[in-house]
């Protein structure tokens, strides 16, 4: 078996960028991408399944198992389209990154994706009352671009390496001509502990990015609502993390996911 992308609709979709939000620090992003596609009431288009996620299924409360899996969502946007990738888990080893995103990467590209936005949290170690916005970007040109929308990038804090698909999605996007930015919440850092302020602070960027209305006002009831897959998502990524924490490095890694 090989990651595989299962497309359950075929859709033709007007200028689309790609949003990845999947479990990771603070569950910044996979909190964010999934009220995103409650709010926008997004379709589903397509599911990601693959060898390198933890070999599990997971138990609903009438004991139905299900595969791990990644999931994209489809909506109309007013300038261009919106399709969102988000889900269960995260590979758990680098080659499993590397065939995971090079998978997104050319299905994106399959549907005129030419520009996808990562979402993460940013790892400071402490607690954090007022969340700030960083990004990266795989091409300088998209610096200004998204400097407008108060994003830091390195002014206040230098970003050393991004662990994830968060992170390699942007250079595996540049490999095949995509624009790519990487915005991260910063949050306390703890792998358990979802963090709905660096969420919300994303939001409030995507949502200018996007020239979209969403309410916020209702995100931590969401989260609330969201809390038995959140429990789930954050068990598997404990392993993840426990995977890596194994392994010895040679630098300090702020940023996981």
């Amino acid at each position: 078996m090989e990651t595989t992308i299962t497309v359950l609709e075929k859709i033709k979709m007007k200028n689309p960028l790609l949003i990845e939000g999947l479990p990771g620090i603070g569950n910044v992003g996979r909190v964010a991408a999934g009220y995103l596609v409650s709010e926008l009431k997004m379709k589903k288009v397509a599911e990601l399944y693959s060898p390198h996620f933890l070999p599990l299924v997971i138990l609903h409360e009438d004991s139905v198992a299900h595969m791990l899996k990644c999931e994209f969502y489809y909506c109309k946007g007013k300038a261009r389209d919106i399709l969102i990738l988000t889900g269960d888990t995260q590979s758990i080893s680098p080659e499993g990154h590397y065939e995971f995103c090079e998978k997104v990467v050319n299905y994106a590209k399959s549907v005129g994706v030419k520009e996808i936005l990562t979402l993460g949290g940013f790892a400071e170690g402490k607690e954090v009352a007022d969340p700030k916005v960083i990004g990266a970007v795989n091409d300088k040109k998209l610096l200004k671009k998204y400097e407008k929308f108060g994003i830091d990038f390195g002014k206040d804090h230098q970003i050393g390496t991004i662990v994830g698909a968060s992170g390699l999605l942007l250079g595996l996007a540049r490999m095949q001509g995509i624009d790519a930015a990487c915005i991260m919440g910063e949050t306390f850092g703890m792998p358990l502990m979802t963090d709905p302020k660096a969420a919300d602070k994303i939001l409030h960027v995507l949502t200018k990015i996007l020239d979209i209305k969403v309410d916020l006002s209702k995100l931590e009831k969401t989260i609330g609502e969201m809390e038995d897959k959140i429990k789930k998502s954050d068990a598997i990524h404990k392993s993840m993390l426990e995977e890596l924490a194994a392994k010895p490095q040679k630098e300090d890694i702020r940023y996981i996911g």
